[in-house]
């Protein structure tokens, strides 16, 4: 069997946790910041786990993490 390839623009995106669960980082934070406010800005901060229903199918293109 010959090696599967690992989605690159999957893996730039999403990391796989200790326990198997798929984080990713929040959206909106690469430009137009000056018109949202602090708050707003520390949440976006912290990444956050992936949708469970969405979880089978990022794994798949991460097949060695």
């Amino acid at each position: 069997m010959p090696k599967i390839k690992t989605h690159r623009g999957a893996a730039k995106r999403f990391k796989v946790t200790g326990t198997g669960k798929v984080k990713r980082w929040k959206a909106n934070k690469s430009h137009l910041l000056t018109g949202k406010p602090g708050k707003r800005m520390r949440n976006l901060r912290t990444g956050t786990l992936v949708d469970k229903t969405q979880e089978k199918s990022i794994k798949s293109l991460l097949p060695y993490s």
